[in-house]
């Protein structure tokens, strides 16, 4: 009888889902071996190196995994404000005890082992986000709850903030297409897209100039809606808040940012030039991926990868190993199994009866996109370098155990899928 439920338990777990993610991991430590490769230094297994340390940590990830699945479902819905609190905890004491690294005081230390809490807050604040919202029964309409997820969102992201971590605080902002789903107004979207434009402009002009195009498209505005009701009322109300945006965003950029982000941006926008400091890393990341050409220059043959041209090539700077050793089409596959795991984690969602798995489902397909889009970004030079891992690829043990948790989470909640969780 045993036995029985336990076939059946095993052929409930998604297939495909769980071998896209041994796959990545694979191609994740092959990469790293290949990023820190050393003629003195050449198993793989040698754990002296990062690709031994990394075999380490894809071992217990492994276990991590398995312990997840084998836990009744119910338990990351009825303990998920419980996992919450103790991230808080952890983001809060990491200011006080944690360990300076790349400008952040973001780690906990002990010994040679390294902790970073704010990649475990992200899978926590997807459960108490499906927690929340499948309770409340209501869609994302009314502004009490609309108020509440946006806390439970920035709470994680102000601390991690407060670290000095601006790309793990940034990856919160993928939450909002969760709230889209659930019912959230598309204007949000829009003021994103609006945010984004008036950042760049910020960047590129003094305010003064950027004031004064505002008022003259407000002035165009009302001169081509002034015949509609309201409309002068809602030309204001966007007007002040796109002027106290600029604003904003101007005493931000020169009194809160760090000089090392504020350098990046400037290279990003090309108001500075600097490719022997701050647009070091970017420059060398395109000339690797740039020498792959289309079939790359093979495994281990990389010279921009085996002379360490690229700095941190083995963590946030992974994909350019990739692409200069296996060309256009090795980056090709590779974004295709982000894609197919993406589509896949979709499709698991929308098959969910519960809606709490559903909206965590959203939740893990959010994360992995905004990761994957601002990591692949930052390599090739589209947006700055703030220091986001590639999921399942690039190398670190909270990174790979955070996204493990996160995925293998999805994987429990779907084995379950004809039952409704609350």
């Amino acid at each position: 009888m045993s036995e029985l439920r336990q076939n059946k338990f095993w052929k409930n777990i998604d297939t495909p889902t769980l071998v896209l993610y041994l796959v990545l991991v694979i191609i994740g430590w092959l990469s790293i071996y290949s990023a820190v490769y050393d003629e003195n230094h050449r198993s793989i297994f040698d754990i002296e190196r990062n690709y031994g340390k990394q075999l380490i940590w894809i071992v217990t990830a492994f276990f991590i995994g398995f312990m997840i699945i084998m836990i009744e479902s119910k338990f990351y819905s009825v303990f998920s404000y419980g996992i919450y609190g103790v991230t808080l905890i952890l983001l809060v004491a990491v200011l006080f005890f944690g360990k300076y690294v790349n400008g952040s005081r973001s780690w906990f230390e002990i010994g040679s082992f390294r902790l970073q809490p704010a990649e475990f807050a992200k899978f926590a604040t997807a459960l108490v986000i499906a927690k929340y919202i499948s309770t409340t029964n209501k869609k994302l309409k009314d502004i009490r709850t609309i108020s509440a997820s946006l806390g439970i969102l920035f709470l994680p992201m102000a601390l991690i903030l407060l670290q000095g971590d601006v790309g793990s605080a940034v990856s919160y902002v993928a939450f909002i297409f969760v709230l889209y789903r659930e019912g959230l107004t598309g204007y949000v979207l829009v003021l994103g897209v609006l945010l984004g434009v008036i950042f760049i402009l910020a960047l590129l002009y003094p305010p003064f100039y950027i004031y004064l195009g505002i008022t003259l498209v407000a002035i165009a505005m009302y001169i081509y809606l002034r015949k509609k009701k309201n409309s002068l009322t809602i030309i204001i109300i966007a007007t002040v808040m796109s002027i106290s945006m600029v604003a904003g965003f101007d005493y931000t950029f020169n009194h809160i940012l760090k000089t090392h982000h504020r350098d990046r941006l400037n290279n990003l926008v090309g108001k500075e030039v600097d490719l022997k400091g701050a647009g070091y890393n970017v420059n060398q990341s395109k000339i690797a991926i740039g020498s792959g050409g289309v079939t790359g220059k093979g495994y281990l043959n990389g010279t921009q990868t085996k002379y360490d041209f690229v700095p941190e090539q083995s963590t946030d700077f992974i994909f350019c190993t990739v692409g200069e050793e296996f060309g256009f089409a090795g980056s090709v596959v590779l974004i295709g199994l982000f894609t197919a795991l993406l589509l896949r984690i979709i499709f698991l969602a929308e098959r969910q009866r519960s809606a709490f798995s559903r909206i965590y489902a959203y939740g893990v397909a959010s994360i992995l996109f905004i990761h994957l889009t601002i990591n692949i970004g930052m390599t090739i030079g589209l947006v700055p370098v703030i220091g986001i891992p590639l999921p399942f690829v690039s190398y670190g043990g909270s990174s790979l155990w955070s996204f493990t948790i996160l995925l293998f989470i999805l994987i429990k909640l779907d084995s379950n899928r004809q039952n409704i969780i609350r």
